[in-house]
């Protein structure tokens, strides 16, 4: 029985191998087939006795990978070669030096990188995920398809979670909405960042995932028509003028329909543009442009256009390559659509990213937008002074921003981060100029340095060589480029006065009697409040620490020793400890419980969500103020469980009716006469409601309005919400995380 099984297996791997070198997206020669048959045989053989969670063979795993990197990511064979060891050193026998003997130093190279990002050693301290993406960046000074292979790697882990356990899948899915997705995002790969989103959601908010898809399906068929409606009516009048093209509904992802609902706080059957048209068109370099504009007139011949919502990345591509005319035109039943414009060329470039640049790159002298960015990348990581998680945050910024244009006095375009300050752009132009900054003047005006700067701005620098940053400036940029650089700056400065701090330090301490060693400055440290010794030295050079709270530290030192004894005198033994462990909430109120062993333990409910009873809940466990309880939809809640996963327990409500939470709701609606006296009776009828505040206005016949109110838990919230909706004039009630 077992013996067929194998053979059923192996004859598997074989469709999979043969599948894995027809689907490549580069032409491979004789001498890659050899290459990557090769590799195949080490892996089949490092992997032979390994089987993965689920209970299939563990070499599906690597095949899979290298079918994503061969025909989604379109590496060539060194790639897929690199794909199919990238686990073999670190599960087997083999080593980096094995494979350079066996292949040649690249392969090596890529499998080396590969390795290195799964081998970070643990530390307790720093969140281990932004640590490890510290590293997975650093391999980016080697050969970026080291990352490239680790998204594939990242994709394929994702599709093939179901068999792990829930908490494991948070955490995975919370790094890859954190991390992985923005990164495929900035590395031009749009098919694979959709699927890391939609998966990421599927494990994080599983419940939201599958209303979404099931909404979808239900309205497949009206929407399959739609867009057929449409396309007939284009088809016409462009074959009239004989284009090469070919149009392709494309249903939005998932995850984007979910951050539209959430950011617009709205519906799913609200959410207008849930799907787009692709017209993708052949053409010679010559005439791409001009055929996407022929295309545009075609198209708003038919329908018209919002001139709003024009994205013309065709004259300016996005820093990730990306080049696309997007058109939004009202359609049939009065609904807006997507129209997206590209050429073949285009099309290959935002599907496969880095791999279609470099096959159409040839010979082109300009840095592309990749490069330019890997060198930014590499700036910042030379200069990684920060903590790994600040690092993942800035580096995250500048993954996802949205772009704008800005010209220079002469007439030069740059592309900046959406959000960037006057004087984000004098440090994107050189450094040292930032640095030197002392005035900017937009569009021929002077303005403040925090001037956010907008698309079509020309932007001018004034500098002194007298200027220096200050700390204010680090609120007035955007860009981690800025950011690390005045940083830098102020580092310096800080690092000269501390060193005169320390010495003056050490000379009053001196006529106090107190000799300096670590012992005395970490109590120092302490008894300011403060984090460094860096701090504390800095403090005393810059004159903010008087000597009155020297004496008064001095002081304190030497009754220390006295108050320890005579509090141990005191205590009597067993009173002051029951006190101590007594619960904080008492047993009647709905309380919450920590663990798989449901322990009660003291806790805080966070300000950024607001937790009310009923609500799906996990604790983390901060440094200074022990565990605080977030909704799991909490907008913080992807980045606590990705970067410190370690610190998430699992929490929940355990029902009672005694206790009461706070719960803010937004109400909208048309501003008709009786509206707010209506509302108010309502609220005071619900049973175990009471408002704690309420502001109302109205605007033009638009009612706006926010109402706090005291509940015990979510099945009377949404009660109240639903009695709200009922009344004549409302249109929208919705819950708000932060005041």
């Amino acid at each position: 029985m077992v013996e067929i099984d194998i053979e059923k297996e192996n004859k598997a791997i074989a469709k999979e191998y043969k599948e894995l070198l027809r689907i490549s997206y580069q032409t491979l020669s004789a001498e890659d087939k050899k290459l990557i048959r090769k590799a195949f045989d080490v892996a089949v053989d490092a992997h032979q006795d390994q089987r993965r969670k689920s209970g299939e063979a563990y070499i599906f795993h690597p095949i899979a990978v290298a079918k994503i990197v061969a025909s989604e990511i379109g590496l060539g064979a060194t790639g897929i070669a690199a794909a199919l060891m990238h686990d073999v050193v670190e599960d087997t026998d083999v080593t980096v030096a094995d494979i350079e003997k066996m292949f040649n130093p690249k392969v090596a190279q890529l499998v080396e990188g590969l390795t290195k990002i799964s081998q970070v050693q643990k530390d307790l301290n720093v969140s281990m995920q932004a640590e490890n993406f510290r590293k997975m960046l650093l391999t980016l000074n080697d050969d970026v398809r080291v990352i490239l292979i680790k998204l594939a790697d990242r994709l394929h882990n994702m599709q093939t979670m179901d068999s792990m356990p829930e908490h494991k899948q948070v955490k995975i899915a919370s790094e890859t909405l954190y991390i992985y997705a923005p990164l495929a995002h900035r590395l031009g790969l749009y098919n694979i960042k959709s699927k890391l989103e939609d998966l990421g959601l599927k494990y994080t908010e599983p419940a939201v995932y599958n209303d979404i898809v099931s909404k979808i399906k239900e309205t497949k068929e009206q929407q399959d028509a739609y867009i057929n409606d449409i396309s007939e009516v284009l088809k016409k009048s462009l074959d009239e003028e004989s284009v090469d093209y070919v149009i392709k509904g494309r249903p939005k992802s998932i995850y984007s329909i979910r951050r539209k609902m959430k950011a617009q706080n709205v519906s799913f059957d609200e959410v207008y543009d849930k799907f787009a048209l692709r017209i993708v068109y052949k053409s010679n370099p010559h005439d791409e442009k001009f055929i996407a504009w022929k295309i545009y007139s075609i198209v708003t011949d038919h329908y018209r256009p919002s001139p709003s919502r024009l994205r013309d990345w065709i004259s300016s591509p996005k820093s990730t390559g990306y080049e696309a005319l997007h058109i939004t035109v009202m359609g049939p039943k009065g609904r807006w659509v997507e129209i997206q414009v590209r050429s073949e060329r285009m099309d290959e470039i935002a599907e496969k990213g880095y791999a279609a640049h470099y096959k159409y790159k040839q010979g082109a002298t300009e840095e592309s937008g990749l490069d330019v960015w890997l060198n930014l990348l590499k700036e910042a990581l030379e200069n990684a002074e920060t903590n790994a998680v600040d690092f993942v945050e800035d580096f995250k910024m500048n993954l996802y921003a949205k772009e704008i244009f800005v010209f220079t006095p002469k007439g030069e375009i740059k592309s900046l981060p959406k959000g960037a300050t006057s004087l984000d752009f004098a440090f994107s132009i050189h450094s040292e100029i930032g640095v030197k900054t002392r005035g900017t003047r937009v569009n021929g005006k002077l303005v403040p340095l925090n001037t956010e700067l907008k698309s079509g701005d020309q932007v001018e620098i004034i500098t002194s060589q007298n200027q220096k940053p200050t700390s204010h400036w680090l609120d007035y940029v955007t860009t981690s480029r800025a950011k690390n650089k005045i940083k830098n700056v102020l580092n310096e400065d800080t690092k000269k006065i501390a060193e005169e701090g320390k010495e003056l330090l050490t000379r009053k301490l001196k006529q106090l009697k107190i000799t300096i060693n670590e012992q005395v400055i970490n109590e120092l440290v302490n008894f300011f409040k403060l984090k460094t010794s860096l701090d504390l030295f800095y403090r005393v050079g810059i004159g903010s620490i008087e000597n009155q709270q020297l004496k008064d530290f001095a002081a304190q030192k030497s009754n220390t020793l006295i108050n320890f004894f005579k509090n141990k005198i005191k205590r009597s033994p067993n009173t002051a400890d029951e006190d101590i462990h007594k619960p904080v909430i008492s047993s009647n109120y709905d309380m919450l419980v920590f663990g798989a062993d449901q322990d009660r333990l003291d806790y805080k409910l966070s300000t950024c969500c607001n937790p009310i009873p009923g609500d799906e809940v996990f604790g983390f466990v901060t440094i200074n103020e022990g565990i605080k309880v977030h909704k799991k939809d909490c907008p913080n809640a992807i980045s606590l469980q990705s970067n410190y996963a370690y610190r998430i327990i699992l929490a929940k409500w355990i029902d009672s009716t005694q206790q009461e939470f706070k719960a803010i709701l937004h109400i909208t609606g048309m501003d008709t006469l009786g509206l707010t006296n209506e509302l108010t009776k309502v609220i005071s009828n619900n049973m175990h409601v009471n408002i704690q505040s309420i502001s109302l206005s109205g605007d033009a016949g638009i009612f706006n309005g926010q109402v706090t109110v005291i509940v015990q838990n979510n099945i009377i919230l949404k009660k109240l919400i639903d009695n709200i909706k009922k009344i004549d004039g409302i249109d929208k009630v919705t819950r708000v995380n932060k005041n």
